[in-house]
């Protein structure tokens, strides 16, 4: 397909996230997305949390012989906690004489930036390639200090306490409810309702719960509709993130690098590549959840131009009767006057004369070339 001026352009976007949504919808709004926020979860950190201080002075006590970061924003924050505390020097001390193994480069900056170098990283950012990495080499009668993210431990401790490990856990954040969860409901029922091009998703946790809010309205089905046939793309960072949202059979799209960057880089692909749109005299038409696109340009329609082209759009270049079109007129003024001033509208506020044709004595065709 042809590509837009900018390949987000029209494109209602919801962030689903509470971390790096700024730096996300930055970078979206920069290729011509509205970018909406509603946080499934929020992120509760745990910097002034009693155990986590009293399960750190435990490390520097007996430490470690290896240390797991499975999140860059945890194992920051288990350092920033311990500064709080008046024990970062002691803690980094002890980390040095750890082999230390991230879940993933972000764990690994986070370990860098912190003046430590990682020992092992998990390239594919799973809790069970690091795992199995371990268990691989035995883990039998070691000590190991796992910092957890905020949905547990993925198994990780029960699998190396059955191998024969003394597991210290750290849990350094948590997950809470949205902090605005009307606007978490409201923008659920509107991607099911078809007034979102994109739902994006970075946590497994935070599609678990979209989810369940989806149930709660009762809208699963219609989120599974309209992913199947793509006018609504469910976008998750990474499999891990999506398998909630396929588990249930909603169809998903994802990079093959778990990364935001890549994410952008995926976006921008489907709707430069696989939006489907069609060829007009005045440039490619592609029509988005809230607007139309032509040429690259967002058309300035009223809700009623912007229903017709979409009935027009749908009929593919056929003819649709003065009849049909009047259904779409808000009520008193469905007659064929009205239609043909609606269409007139239409035709000035897209600047394009041509992007509709009139058959006589028929109705109306979205003037396609091809």
């Amino acid at each position: 397909m042809t590509m837009v001026g900018e390949p987000l352009a029209g494109c209602v976007m919801v962030i689903t996230a509470d971390r790096r949504k700024r730096e996300l919808a930055s970078a979206l709004e920069r290729r011509g997305a509205t970018i909406q926020h509603a946080a499934a979860l929020s992120t509760i950190p745990h910097l002034d949390d009693e155990r986590l201080i009293a399960d750190t002075r435990a490390i520097i006590a007996n430490p470690p012989h290896v240390v797991v970061a499975t999140t860059g924003i945890g194992f920051r924050g288990w350092i920033e906690a311990a500064d709080a505390a008046g024990l970062a020097d002691d803690l980094l001390d002890c980390l040095r004489g750890a082999r230390l193994i991230a879940r993933g480069p972000k764990a690994r900056g986070a370990i860098q930036a912190a003046g430590l170098e990682s020992d092992w990283v998990a390239e594919s950012e799973t809790a069970a390639e690091l795992r199995d990495y371990l268990l691989a080499e035995g883990v039998n009668g070691l000590r190991i200090a796992v910092q957890h993210h905020g949905n547990g431990s993925d198994g990780l401790d029960e699998a190396f306490t059955s191998a024969g490990a003394e597991v210290q856990s750290l849990l350094i954040y948590g997950w809470g409810p949205p902090v605005e969860p009307d606007a978490h409901r409201e923008w659920v029922q509107r991607a099911a309702d078809g007034g979102v091009d994109a739902v994006l998703f970075t946590s497994a946790p935070g599609a678990y719960e979209w989810l369940g809010t989806a149930r709660e309205l009762g809208v699963v089905e219609e989120v599974k509709r309209r992913s199947a046939d793509r006018s609504l793309v469910m976008a998750a960072v990474g499999p891990v993130t999506a398998g909630p949202l396929e588990a249930v059979g909603i169809t998903t799209c994802y990079p093959e690098r778990w990364r935001l960057g890549a994410l952008i880089r995926e976006l921008v692909r489907h709707y430069a590549e696989d939006s489907v749109g069609q060829q007009t005299a005045s440039g490619m038409l592609v029509m988005r959840a809230t607007t139309a696109v032509l040429d690259g340009r967002v058309l300035p329609l009223t809700p009623t131009g912007l229903e017709i082209l979409r009935a027009l759009a749908s009929a593919g270049g056929n003819v649709l009767t003065r009849d049909q079109l009047a259904e779409l007129l808000p009520g008193a003024q469905a007659g064929p006057h009205a239609v043909e001033a609606a269409i007139n509208r239409l035709r000035e506020n897209s600047g394009a004369k041509g992007i509709v044709r009139t058959v006589v004595k028929r109705g109306y065709a979205l003037g396609v070339t091809s």
